[in-house]
């Protein structure tokens, strides 16, 4: 009605790099990401983002979340759980402990919180099929942590694991892991959409264009690779693959040996 103000909207995001906006790179340095442009789109009257690259869901309850309670939130997105599905301590009962935490405060404070279905980092790196089954599995077992947390506390909760972006290659960043501009515009687009079916006001709808230039070429991922890229292949080599080879070890192992003392006993 005229003459009466739309409530104004505070949003803090929280969560690891993605939510951080790494892919989408601002002008000036930095990261924007979709929290940002989701922000925009409600028109916050005030935007912060808490997340920080390799944020675990202990680091989101030590660290994020009692910042993100001091600014008091009208609305508060807690992605994060990925980094989690990275360590070898992974552990889905503590980690939707974190999160139930996490988002019980949000929600008793007073805000509207957004929770997702995150992809497989597995598929993503098109890894081999011995290590990306059981990194596949680490990721089933996350989003049933947070599916249990968002039906608990009623988030508003989209899927992303299955959205047809995924598999976009004009979607992600050259590190393959990251959303790049346009991945992180329908991440915006889907969390705007969910809000207004919520009925929460959006008053202007993320663009789906990206005004950054196109989707990075294949030469560019090769010079990623050969540039900034080269450490963070160096870590994963020497820490994620072999931790995943031994994962895809152990679960042959654990396949073959009821079949070998079946044979012993027999």
């Amino acid at each position: 009605m005229a003459g009466i103000d739309r409530p104004s909207v505070r949003f803090a995001a929280l969560g690891d790099s993605v939510t951080e906006g790494l892919g989408d790179p601002l002008p000036g340095g930095g990261w924007r990401g979709w929290a940002a442009l989701l922000a925009e789109g409600l028109s916050s009257e005030r935007f912060v983002n808490y997340a920080s690259s390799g944020a675990t869901t202990a680091r989101v309850v030590d660290e994020q979340l009692p910042s993100a309670l001091e600014f008091a939130p009208t609305v508060a997105s807690v992605v994060v759980g990925v980094n989690d599905v990275l360590r070898p301590n992974f552990d889905p009962a503590a980690i939707e402990d974190r999160l139930d935490h996490v988002v019980s405060a949000l929600c008793a404070s007073g805000a509207v919180v957004l929770t997702a279905r995150m992809p497989d980092p597995g598929r993503m790196l098109r890894l081999p099929g011995a290590l990306r089954r059981p990194l596949g599995r680490r990721t089933d077992d996350l989003n049933t942590a947070v599916q249990a947390v968002a039906s608990r506390h009623r988030t508003i909760h989209v899927d992303l694991a299955d959205h047809p972006a995924v598999a976009d290659r004009s979607a992600w960043h050259v590190d393959r892991l990251h959303p790049n501009e346009r991945g992180h515009r329908v991440v915006a687009r889907e969390f705007a959409g969910a809000l207004a079916d919520r009925g929460v006001p959006v008053p202007r709808m993320p663009s789906a264009e990206p005004g950054g230039g196109a989707a990075p070429r294949p030469f560019e991922h090769v010079w990623w690779l050969a540039t900034k890229g080269t450490g963070w292949v160096i870590d994963r080599g020497t820490d994620l693959v072999p931790y995943l080879a031994g994962l895809a070890a152990r679960e042959l192992w654990a396949a073959i040996r009821p079949r070998r003392w079946g044979r012993t006993g027999g």
